[in-house]
């Protein structure tokens, strides 16, 4: 069986694990915690397309999204940033759903699995 874990600063988790052709990033939140939802949203998804492309993969190469949003009244401003980050005929299998975050400041969290890029 082979596994690679990347980024295991935190004995808790690591970044990135990679089995087979599958990458799975752990969650990931903004840069900047006191930003709106709509900035959280961007540097959130900033974050995965570096860790992404750490791995060997790309946002048209994700295969399912999980999205945790604190509040559900911040949904049609959080999806205008998805919707206009996600490429189109890419659309991943995705989710969304209200949680409680590690922080209070924090409005948005994803978690994403995505497919090895092997385009030759």
């Amino acid at each position: 069986m082979n596994i690679t874990r990347i980024g295991t600063e935190r004995r808790r988790m690591s970044k990135i694990v990679i089995h087979t052709d599958t990458v799975y990033l752990c969650g990931q939140v903004a840069k900047h915690a006191n930003a709106d939802i709509q900035q959280q949203t961007t540097t959130m998804l900033e974050k995965v397309d570096a860790l992404l492309e750490q791995a060997g993969s790309d946002r048209k190469h994700i295969l399912s999204a999980t999205i945790y949003i604190k509040d559900m009244k911040d949904f049609a401003e959080m999806n205008a940033v998805w919707d206009a980050w996600v490429i189109e005929g890419h659309s991943p299998a995705r989710a969304c759903v209200q949680a409680n975050l590690a922080r209070p400041e924090l409005l948005v969290e994803i978690s994403v699995i995505a497919a090895i890029k092997n385009d030759l």
